[in-house]
Order: structure tokens, then C-alpha cells, then sequence
């Protein structure tokens, strides 16, 4: 991973490949804070879903871990958090979400992971990170943007474990 440009609240990374991408998502996992809330956003097969497999991965999951387009919602506990991936891509109208009981899940405790956040347009509550994915060369462009206090302190915490990597 390298750092391709920074501002305040934003980071840009080359991820080079798919266990870049992953890799960030370990990065993730070992500063995640309960209550946090990430969007994902990014083309069909931008690398959405790696890099919450990467989080996943990170806190012990061992079993597969794909994209809940049907399902909507994936909830896993491992490592004494509470993970849900959201995926809204099939979400035809926001209002499915309180079908689902989508308010519930931002407890404050669950870290919760949505993919498509744009398709539950005013039904979300602000997000902390925004992770942006998008094709460069061969490799992803991953930009990480802080949209809360809490989202300032996962970023500065991100970038010291980046640094520490390198």
C-alpha cells in the first residue's frame, strides 16, 4: 500500500492487488471502536467486499465471506465485536430498510459495514469513515474520509499503523 495524497480528514492508498485491499481491511480491524459505522463505495467488484473480508479475517473469521446482496445484511461476533455487513445494492426503496429494523444496528456497540450506502440516502445516520474504491492501473485507489470525531481518531489511528508498516 502506498500513500498517493493526503488532506486533514483523507487518506488515498494504492492497494495493489486484492490482498492489498484485504490487508487494509486488517489494518481496520486492529483500530476498529465499537459503535463505528463505514461506508463502502465503489463500482461492482471495485474491492467492497475484500476489504471488509480483510476486517472479518483480521478478528478470526475462518469461514467464507461473501457480499449479503440477497440477503441484505450479514451479522458476525468475533474477537468481542459485533460486525455487520450491509450490502444495499438490491434496495429498490429506502424504506426497506426499517423492514429490516436497520435503526437497531446502530446501537453504539456493533461496527457495522455498509456497502451501497447511497441506496439508504436519508434512512442512514452519518457515517464516521467513508472508504471510496475505485479502479487505478491494475491496482484500487482506496480513499479513506473521517466524517466524525470518531472517524478522525480511527484515520490518525490507520495512518500510524500504515507508518508503522512501512
Amino acid at each position: 500500500m502506498k500513500d498517493k495524497r493526503s488532506k486533514p480528514n483523507e487518506i488515498s492508498l494504492i492497494l495493489e492487488d486484492v490482498a492489498a485491499t484485504e490487508k487494509l481491511g486488517a489494518v481496520l480491524a486492529d483500530v476498529l471502536q465499537n459503535g463505528v459505522l463505514v461506508f463502502l463505495e465503489g463500482d461492482l467488484g471495485a474491492g467492497k467486499t475484500s476489504l471488509v473480508r480483510g476486517v472479518l479475517r483480521a478478528l478470526g473469521h475462518q469461514g467464507a465471506v461473501k457480499s449479503p446482496t440477497y440477503s441484505l445484511l450479514e451479522e458476525y461476533s468475533l474477537a468481542g465485536k459485533e460486525i455487520i455487513h450491509f450490502d444495499l445494492y438490491r434496495l429498490t426503496d429506502p424504506e426497506e430498510l426499517d423492514l429490516i429494523g436497520i435503526r437497531d444496528y446502530f446501537n453504539g456497540k456493533a461496527c457495522c459495514f455498509i456497502e451501497w450506502p447511497q441506496r439508504g440516502q436519508d434512512s442512514l445516520p452519518q457515517e464516521d469513515l467513508e472508504i471510496q474504491i475505485s479502479l487505478d492501473g491494475s491496482g484500487r485507489l482506496a480513499r479513506i474520509s473521517a466524517h466524525s470525531e470518531s472517524g478522525m481518531k480511527l484515520l490518525k489511528s490507520i495512518q500510524t499503523e500504515l507508518c508503522q508498516e512501512s
